[in-house]
Parts: C-alpha cells; structure tokens; sequence
C-alpha cells in the first residue's frame, strides 16, 4: 500500500515546480500591437460573413465524417481488446496507440497515404482504439458479474461475453461512446491545419487571407456543431450516418504516392540513416546529435509549457466551478458561466492556440493560456456538476461565502484528481503546440517530416510517446497515494477527464 500524502502538499509541489520553470519561459509578445490585432478579429467574430457558405458546409461535412468513421473504426477495435486488456501485449499495444497524438499520427500517415480519407480516419481511430481499449475494459469490469457467473463453465467465453456481459455494459459504453464522438469532433477539425480538408483548413486560409468574418463563420459553425451533437446523433441514425459519412469520403482523391510506399516507409525511410547507408559505426553520433540536438530541448520546453499550463488550468477550474452553481453566481450567472465553459471547452487546444498566435505572435504564451482555458473549463464544468448535487444544510449560505466555506473544501480532493488526470492531456498537448512553431517537441518533429528526414521523426514521435506513457504513471501513483485512484463512478467524470 503507498505511502499517502496529503493534496495541499501536491498542489504546493506542482505550484512551485510551475515558479521555477516560470524564467524560462518564453512568453514575449511580437512587435505588433496585439490589441489591434485582437479588435480586429473581435470584429469579425462579431458580424459572421456566411458568403462562402458551400466551401464551409463541405469542410463540416468532411469534418463530421472523419469523426463518425474514425471513432466507429476505434470503438470497434478497441471493443475487440477490451476483453483481453489485462494481456500485457493487448495492454501495452493500447497504450502506444493511444499515447500517440492524433495529429502526429495524420502527419506520419500522410508520407504513406498521401492527404486523403484513410489518413483522416486512420489518424483518428489508432488513437482511439487504445483509448476505447481502456475505458471499455474499465466498463466491463464494473459491471455486474452475476449473471456472467450463473452462466456456469460449460457455456463458451464468446457467448458469455455477448449475452451477460455486454448487454449489462452497453448504455454506459454507448454514453462514452457519444462523448468520445464530441472528442472525434474536435480532433477532425484540427486535422485540417496539417492539409485535411475539414474545418480547421477552412479557419486557417480565411486567417492567412485576413478574412476575419469569414473566420468567424466557421467558428459559429463549430461551435454550433459540438453543441449539438447529442441532439442529431442518435442511436437509431448510427447505420445512416455511417454510410453518410463513408459517402462523403469517396469524394475527397488523395494524390497517388507510388505503389510500394508503405513497404519503403517500413523497410527504408525510418531505418536510422547511418544504417541505410550501411554505417554503423556512425549511428551512435547520430544518436546522440538527435538527443541533445531535438529530444531533449524539445522535452525541456514540453515541460515548461506543460507545467505552467496546468497550474494555470487549476486556477482557471478552481475559480470557475463557482460560475456554474446557481445558488453561488445566480440563475443568470450560472446560464452566462455555463455559456462561456461550453465555448471554451468546445475549441481543442490547438486551435484556441491558434487564435492566441494570431494576437500575441509565436511563444509559449498562446499554448500555455489556450492550455489553460480548455482544460479549465473541462475541470471546472465537472466540478461544477458535482457542486449541483451535493446536499446541502436548509440554512446555507449562497454566494462566495457558500463556495469558500462548503463546496471548494468538499470538492478539494475531486479537483487534485481531476488536475491529475488532465496532466497527460496537457503534455500531449504541448507536445504538439510544437508544429505552431513553439520549440517543443511537436516542432522538432515537424520540422524532421518537412525534411523528409523519417527516421528522427520516429525516433521523436518514441521519445513523446515514451514521456506521456511515464507522465500517466506518475499521474496514476499520485492519485493512489491521494487516495483518489477511484474517483466518482457516476457518469464517469474521471473517464471524461483522463480523454480529450
């Protein structure tokens, strides 16, 4: 049993840790007036120019069918591990899968499938099904094994999993699975900043034109369509909107890239170079010149960002529960509060640090804040939840004095864990800020595919997958020595949390 230690102590630690990693920020601002920059868009959010309406809908089109084709190919094969998720390989080919940003894999994928459907749906189910792999197995555990045990032995695992398993788990996993469609969502709309042609393309031509309203546009769009996904969803129209979806990805051609050309990726292109051009005696120098020259300072900024970015996130969630509570902010207050974390955590982190880019110019500061506001929001709308149904004395206060003295000491332990939980998110995360020029370990990786250089690119894409796998760890032994391993079962807020 480990060592318990207390969550002030945690919270001081991540706190001071963020302090001292705060000089070395980069968090200049470029040469430009920012704040004209920021009226400017203000403008064109504000009066939305629909006249390019055709080329946007088509984006939203592709944006959706990604997304519905990528999580029902990851559900499906995440569905087929979960059963044997207690397998070290099965558990280990998860975690790798998903351990992976989707972004990453779209920008791997592209050297072998060129940019077209199957690197969309490709980039967003690898990672998927390691993430469905886990939850489903999570799932099925917690379900009733009663009825599994009745079946006795002679009857064959197949059809006990079918017939006392899975219908027992099946409102819950199609629960997560609609969430999970939300996170498919938003993945596909960044897809489109690395050349797919979904919704994020569309926001960033419009940007690079100047056409603020027609930015605007989409961003109305977007958020319109994460807000009402749970509204044209429905189980009953899932076959429909597979085939939908798979109707509109026969039109979308990529460009041909040569028969053999995942054959070559395999056998040549990320064979290191000192080996492909039999010179083994070189490849320790080679090594090492990527160690110190691309892993390790893109580890280094990865961690700063990361860091500040998620105390930042826990100021942002901890002060944003009270928005949403009606008895603390008013019925007015909590509908406003409510309003502003749906649009917050609506846009991924990605492309709320591309707008910041847009204003304050290339440094850490964009990706730490949009870090911040998306997985603050994120926190702070599950606290928010479960502030609403804690029970409550019929002399309590309202107000600040309600939040500061019962529901921020009650909901303490929740919101260290659910810190905890997002620290994965946000590494991954700043990892990838990288490709918006921050020097993190995105932008080494960027660079070494511009370069048409696979090799290093796999060896960085190993070391980000290696630095999240062990930042989940770390996560994961925190949360048990805080006693917070098993945190709210209902709706599975933790599984919400640890997602997109």
């Amino acid at each position: 049993m480990p060592a318990r230690i207390s969550r002030l102590a945690v919270v001081a630690g991540f706190t001071a840790l963020a302090v001292i990693l705060l000089p070395f920020a980069d968090l200049t601002v470029a040469g430009h007036d920012p704040w004209a920059a920021l009226s400017r868009m203000a403008r064109g959010f504000l009066s939305p120019d629909f006249a390019g309406i055709e080329q946007i809908l088509w984006a939203v089109a592709l944006t959706v069918g990604f997304a519905i084709a990528g999580v029902a190919l990851g559900g499906v094969a995440g569905l087929l591990m979960a059963p044997f998720y207690a397998m070290r390989g099965v558990r280990w080919t998860a975690i790798a899968l998903r351990s992976v940003h989707e972004l990453f894999w779209a920008l791997l994928l592209m050297q072998v499938l060129g940019i077209g459907a199957w690197t969309g749906v490709l980039a967003i189910a690898l990672p998927y099904a390691g993430i469905f792999a886990k939850v489903m197995s999570e799932i099925l555990d917690e379900a009733d094994r009663r009825p599994s045990d009745w079946l006795g032995d002679r009857v064959d695992p197949l059809s006990r999993f079918l017939w006392a398993r899975v219908p027992l788990a099946r409102p819950e996993m199609a629960s997560y699975a609609l969430y999970r469609l939300e996170c498919g969502l938003r993945s596909s709309a960044v897809l489109g900043f690395v050349g797919l042609p979904t919704l994020g393309f569309q926001l960033d031509t419009f940007f690079r034109q100047g056409h603020y309203g027609a930015a605007g546009a989409v961003m109305v769009i977007y958020v319109a369509l994460i807000g009402t996904v749970r509204l044209w969803m429905r189980p009953r129209l899932v076959a429909g909107w597979l085939l939908a979806a798979a109707a509109v990805m026969s039109q979308v051609d990529a460009p041909p890239m040569g028969r053999g050309a995942l054959w070559r990726f395999l056998t040549s292109d990320i064979v290191p170079a000192p080996l492909r051009q039999g010179d083994p005696a070189s490849l320790a120098p080679w090594a090492w010149d990527m160690l110190t020259g691309a892993i390790l300072p893109g580890l280094w900024a990865t961690m700063v960002v990361a860091q500040i970015a998620l105390v930042l996130t826990g100021l942002v969630a901890f002060a944003g529960q009270a928005l949403v509570v009606p008895r603390v902010a008013g019925r007015v207050g909590a509908w406003i509060g409510n309003l502003v974390l749906v649009v917050l955590r609506s846009f991924p982190e990605y492309m709320l640090a591309f707008l910041f880019l847009q204003v304050w110019g290339p440094s850490m500061l964009p990706a730490i804040l949009a870090l911040a506001l998306h997985n603050g929001a994120i926190i702070a709308h599950l606290l928010g939840r479960q502030a609403r149904g804690l029970t409550l004395r019929p002399d309590a206060p309202r107000g600040l004095t309600l939040w500061g003295w019962e529901i921020a000491p009650r909901l303490f332990g929740s919101f260290v864990a659910l810190c905890l939980y997002r620290w994965e998110i946000i590494i991954r995360e700043s990892a990838i800020m990288g490709i918006l020029g921050i020097a993190t370990l995105g932008f080494f990786l960027d660079d070494a595919i511009a370069e048409l250089r696979m090799d290093r690119a796999v060896v960085i894409l190993v070391a980000t997958a290696l630095v999240t796998v062990a930042i989940d760890r770390t996560s994961r032994s925190l949360r048990a020595r805080l006693g917070a391993g098993r945190l709210i079962v209902n709706e599975t807020p933790s599984r919400t949390a640890a997602s997109c």
